[in-house]
């Protein structure tokens, strides 16, 4: 992690440069001459901000810049003395909370963490996620069930992966509120529930040369609305080599906030027996599809097998 230390004192700086010298962390140190023009570009630039201060200081100065905690940075605050490293911004999806705990052992000070599921031995939603990889539907859901977790209330968790939670509390039978790890797009229920989103869903994907991006994005999204799948799981799409520079494939991907995996000729000739061939494929590219290969290789089960949509053929697996 980056980290942007800002002291005030001779001992605030003190305290800095023993930070840096550790080298857990790549550090940039800013003084009460150098933290103002640069205040700015700290909250924009740096995951993590280190005031060797009062908590006031800290306070006032971060005020202006924070938005919002699925954005904002860990905020540390030291006392000029080096007694306490106190977890004051983004706790847990910022990681300040961890990031007080790293400080207190190099400085050999007392952590101060505050929040309340911590204080209880309780995993809140937000670290849940952020532990396994998970995307939150709804923050507001989020904090809901958690704060349910925190009144010791019975919490089920229906989930597609083997995922532990720390909460003593779960059960199938008299819940109070559900926990869904699920790529499922439409999920309900009765009681309040929070919509966790794993990355596990792999696309294999073929088209004609020249396949825009809104094109390929509006194929995948209507096989995904057919087949009650959300697009927030999307983990990689995989194409054939061949298709390694094509435009539209690549620019989806960014628009999906996924990553591109090219597989070669040869590793897809060797599992292609296994999927329905087509001799145009074969005699374009020399091998005998390219989606449901692609998929597969890519990982999990075919879950949505070949699917052509206006030129572009798309085929879905789920990784369990």
């Amino acid at each position: 992690m980056k980290l942007a230390c800002i002291a005030f004192t001779g001992s605030g700086l003190k305290i800095a440069e023993k930070i840096k010298l550790s080298q857990d962390f790549v550090i940039d140190i800013f003084d009460k001459h150098s933290y103002k023009e640069q205040l700015e570009n700290i909250f924009n630039t740096y995951k993590g901000i280190v005031f060797i201060s009062s908590t006031g200081i800290a306070v006032r100065l971060s005020a202006p810049y924070l938005v919002h905690k699925t954005t904002d940075p860990a905020i540390i605050v030291v006392d000029d003395l080096g007694r306490f490293s106190i977890s004051l911004v983004s706790g847990h999806l910022g990681g300040a909370n961890d990031l007080a705990q790293r400080l207190a052992e190099i400085l050999q000070c007392q952590p101060v963490i505050t929040t309340a599921s911590d204080a209880r031995n309780i995993e809140a939603i937000d670290m849940f996620a952020k532990n396994n990889g998970l995307y939150i539907e709804s923050m507001e859901t989020a904090k809901k069930l958690t704060a349910m977790m925190l009144e010791g209330k019975k919490i089920k968790l229906v989930s597609e992966l083997k995922l532990p939670l720390d909460y003593l509390k779960l059960s199938d039978r008299d819940y109070d509120g559900v926990l869904y790890v699920s790529s499922e797009l439409n999920l309900t229920s009765d009681k309040p529930f929070c919509v966790l989103r794993p990355k596990n869903i792999n696309i294999g994907i073929g088209c004609r040369r020249g396949k825009h991006r809104d094109e390929i994005l509006k194929a995948i999204e209507e096989v995904f609305a057919l087949n009650n799948i959300s697009l927030s799981c999307i983990k990689t799409i995989a194409s054939v080599d061949v298709k390694s520079d094509e435009e539209g494939i690549i620019e989806a991907c960014k628009s999906l906030g996924c990553t591109m995996t090219i597989f070669t000729r040869e590793e897809i000739s060797k599992v292609q027996e296994k999927f329905a061939a087509s001799d145009f494929v074969k005699s374009n590219i020399g091998v005998t599809s390219v989606c449901e290969p692609c998929a597969h290789l890519a990982g999990g089960d075919i879950i949505v097998s070949k699917t052509v949509m206006n030129g572009i053929t798309i085929a879905v697996a789920k990784e369990r």
